[in-house]
């Protein structure tokens, strides 16, 4: 898929974006040229047809740090916590994909997949995706772990 194809599917992908949001974002031509950019990135992973020029042209990959209880892991894409999760969580109380971790607009989202204890953020429980910002402490059944870092 060449770059205009690219370019085209996101400019209709952020279309829908638009219409489906209930504060109207800006039109395409009206928003930065990095996050049009990030728009294009997308449909490339999504169509899996990534380019890395689009990515070294000044794209930055978000990325989100977790201290568990047995190490710190570093993830760039979306993941999920549990028992059988990408974030491995060694807990009988722990579903087993508990909860997922979500990048959208530059920033890190938690959300519970229905999981039978429920997954908190500081002590309070996780209903919609909830926004993570650095020293969080996510408790995904008795186990909690700390958002070291988000960003880029």
């Amino acid at each position: 898929m060449s770059n205009p194809d690219r370019e085209h599917l996101a400019i209709i992908a952020y279309a829908a974006y638009r219409s489906a949001c209930p504060d109207t974002p800006p039109a395409w031509d009206d928003i930065p040229e990095t996050e049009r950019r990030a728009w294009t990135v997308a449909v490339a992973a999504v169509t899996g047809q990534p380019d890395a020029t689009l990515i070294a042209e000044g794209v930055k990959l978000h990325q989100i740090i977790i201290e568990g209880p047995d190490q710190t892991h570093v993830f760039h894409n979306d993941f999920t916590a549990g028992r059988q999760g990408t974030l491995p969580i060694r807990d009988e109380h722990a579903s087993a994909h508990h909860c997922l971790f979500q990048a959208a607009h530059g920033l890190w989202y938690v959300e519970d997949l229905g999981s039978t204890n429920g997954t908190f953020v500081n002590g309070r429980r996780v209903i919609t995706a909830q926004r993570l910002k650095k020293g969080d402490k996510v408790r995904i059944g008795h186990t909690t772990v700390i958002v070291v870092s988000v960003g880029h």
